[in-house]
């Protein structure tokens, strides 16, 4: 198994990282690596790949082209054909009058029409925003999305389907055109007719004077630390940001990946790093309508079926959802892993139990003499577009999220008993619009930007063994005994110790005596207690005898050979599962913390309570 791996591992760069040491105990570590020279704008690929490989898939996503279109059929794109379009979309907006300072508001989620006009956008020198379909499909309550185009204050606005985005639209605060692909309103404009303009010169015009310190697009933060920001992404940013992972991954040059991917676009995963890197590398991104969640696994399991990937990029939650179905169908297992290169997991850390899962997959089910894909990560923001660090040497589990990019400096600066980390280089934003004091206080006095996470090295000898995530400093708390508890590393561990049990865990305990958990129930554990219909609550749960003891079980795991900032004395179970649509959850697929803990209130007291559905920790603690 080694050496299968090893194949595959030979392709990537090898670390060669530096460190300077400061007298206030901070330090800096980079990469002696430089970092070589980037295209001027995203578009510029396109450009480039229209005329090497025309006729080659560029974007695809399932067709429902009639009644009796089967869902195996796929709308393509190929290069030649999406340069055409996006031409002509850039020529529309030029038509339109559509101002350079205000955004083309982008509302629905992925798809073939979304990405031509994000790419016809930056060849007219025009900004796309792009809003999750949390805020305007998901939520029942509209004030928000408002409050965010009001904002945002849109040139146009663009909906794939008119019916299903008009209730976000009626009474928005906007002064725009709207365009919608079907079911257009009277009076909004047809997506196929932009599509379908004829570029002109004034076209070529617009293209040849984007400079990459036009922006491009802006991303909206996720909120879990407040209220979301509004990150104005450049050109520069998202070409040096591919480029830093070109010079990590040695292998993508040219590599033509073959991407099957749900994760959304309004997030920087999704967009910058996943699809700007099949785009960058001549490759197919095929869009997956599904997403990690028991009512819409199937259709990215259906996705997968028809097309095998190159690379695979996923959530834990995904890999996590994908593992069953892959483990009980060997023809489907042999598809999906028939040419994979690389598994790739981000936004949050990839619980043991699934890692180890994959390895045996991958093990049992790549062809006989072909490379293993090797398991990696990376991380980052939506300021950086987004890689900071990348993992590109091997590593034998989940946590380490490698060591920075070439063109990224890494400070570690002591916060507490923690070191936050702090990052500058050419792929980092300088500004989130409209919101002067928020820009002013994400940096600090040498530019860096403060990105509130924390992170130590794996060595501390050894600066190329990579960077340990050591959670988000805001998530940690202390006891009343004044104890720190590291909130990100607990969680990872509770989650291990619950699986398959808990779908995922938020820690409780600031300002208490004792560290408690709130358990997200997973199937496995309705179906110990004898609820296949998901109708108990999480007090009936936790009734059930059997529960109870695997509970227990999974917390005197937890306590042996832990203190008391890293073992839980209690436990609560919740009855639903965190909500997209009030931010416990984001689209993302990971956990907020802190929303969880402000919605369920009343959870977190029945935690602290007499109440008979807690269940304790069956041993004594003690310091």
């Amino acid at each position: 198994m080694d050496d299968r791996l090893n194949v595959q591992q030979r392709r990537l760069a090898a670390p060669d990282i530096e460190r300077d040491m400061r007298a206030d105990g901070s330090f800096v570590i980079r990469s002696r690596a430089t970092l070589g020279e980037f295209s001027r704008s995203p578009a510029d690929w396109l450009v480039q790949w229209a005329g090497r490989t025309p006729d080659a898939t560029f974007v695809a996503e399932r067709w429902f082209g009639g009644a009796d279109a089967a869902r195996g059929l796929w709308r393509r794109v190929t290069y030649g054909e999406a340069l055409t379009a996006a031409r002509g979309i850039g020529q529309a907006l030029l038509d339109l009058d559509v101002p350079r300072d205000r955004p083309v508001v982008i509302l629905s989620d992925n798809s073939v029409n979304h990405a031509l006009l994000v790419l016809g956008a930056m060849m007219a020198g025009r900004q796309t925003a792009i809003v999750s379909s949390a805020y305007s499909r998901i939520a029942r309550d509209m004030s928000k999305l408002h409050g965010i185009l009001a904002r945002l204050d849109p040139a146009l606005i663009y909906v794939e389907d008119g019916e299903t985005y008009a209730r976000a639209l009626d009474g928005a605060p906007v002064r725009c055109p709207v365009v919608a692909t079907h079911n257009a309103r009277p009076g909004w404009l047809r997506f196929d007719d932009l599509s379908s303009t004829h570029a002109t010169a004034a076209l070529d015009a617009a293209f040849a004077q984007v400079t990459p310190d036009d922006t491009a697009k802006l991303l909206l933060t996720s909120g879990s630390t407040g209220k979301p920001k509004i990150v104005v992404n450049t050109h520069r940013m998202l070409a040096a940001n591919q480029q830093m992972i070109a010079q990590c991954w040695q292998f993508i040059d040219n590599a033509a990946p073959v991407v099957v991917d749900w994760l959304p676009w309004s997030h920087t995963f999704g967009a910058n790093h996943n699809f700007h890197m099949a785009l960058r590398n001549g490759g197919a991104f095929y869009v997956d309508d599904g997403r990690p969640v028991p009512e819409l696994i199937g259709r990215s399991v259906e996705s997968l079926r028809d097309v095998s990937p190159t690379l695979h990029f996923n959530v834990p939650k995904g890999f996590e959802a994908l593992a069953p179905y892959l483990e009980s169908d060997d023809d489907f297992a042999a598809l999906f892993f028939d040419r994979l290169q690389v598994l790739f997991y981000a936004a949050a850390s990839l619980p043991p139990a699934v890692w180890q899962r994959f390895e045996r997959l991958a093990a049992r089910h790549c062809r006989e003499g072909s490379a293993l894909p090797f398991f990696t990560s990376a991380w980052g923001a939506t300021e950086t577009a987004p890689l900071i660090t990348s993992v590109h040497f091997p590593i034998p589990g989940a946590g380490n999220i490698g060591v920075p990019a070439p063109g990224n400096e890494l400070k570690f600066v002591p916060n507490g008993d923690k070191l936050e980390m702090r990052v500058r280089g050419p792929s980092v934003f300088r500004r989130y619009a409209g919101d002067e004091q928020a820009t002013a206080a994400a940096f600090d006095d040498e530019g860096f930007y403060r990105t509130g996470d924390a992170g130590r090295l794996s060595d501390p000898g050894n600066p190329n063994a990579g960077v340990i995530f050591d959670g988000r400093v805001s998530e940690d708390f202390k006891l009343t005994s004044g104890t720190w508890v590291s909130v990100g590393a607990l969680r990872l561990r509770a989650v291990t110790a619950l699986a398959p049990f808990a779908s995922d865990v938020v820690i409780t305990g600031h300002d208490r005596d004792e560290i408690g958990l709130l358990i997200f129930p997973s199937p496995a554990l309705r179906k110990t207690a004898g609820d296949t219909t998901a109708q108990h609550t999480g007090k009936s749960l936790a009734s059930h005898e059997a529960v109870r003891a695997l509970v227990q079980q999974a917390l005197a795991g937890l306590a042996e050979d832990a203190g008391t900032s890293q073992r839980a004395a209690r436990a609560a179970i919740l009855s639903s599962p965190p909500s997209l649509e009030q931010g416990e959850i984001t689209d993302k697929g990971y956990v907020n913390q802190r929303a969880v803990l402000n919605l369920r209130a009343e959870d977190v007291t029945r935690l602290y309570s007499d109440c008979t559905s807690v269940i304790h920790l069956p041993v004594p603690l003690s310091v």
